[in-house]
């Protein structure tokens, strides 16, 4: 049986550009010049699941959200 599908979301009108999230989850985050993140990649593989729940979880500003997407 396979797990749902995670999505990753930025809110950019919450998110200050801090950039703990690229630092927490490099593999599919990078910033842009002025230190806003830009994802890879929305869909979260199964292996990096516990990494995104940790960056969501430690955003200072709630702007990082993961989100069940389809199958």
């Amino acid at each position: 049986m396979n797990r749902p599908r995670r999505t990753l979301h930025v809110d950019r009108i919450a998110c200050d550009g801090r950039g703990l999230c690229a630092e927490l989850l490099p593999e599919l985050v990078d910033l842009d010049e002025w230190g806003y993140p830009v994802l890879r990649d929305p869909a979260v593989p199964d292996r990096l699941r516990r990494h995104a729940r940790r960056a969501v979880a430690a955003c200072p500003r709630l702007a990082l959200h993961l989100d069940r997407g389809g199958p």
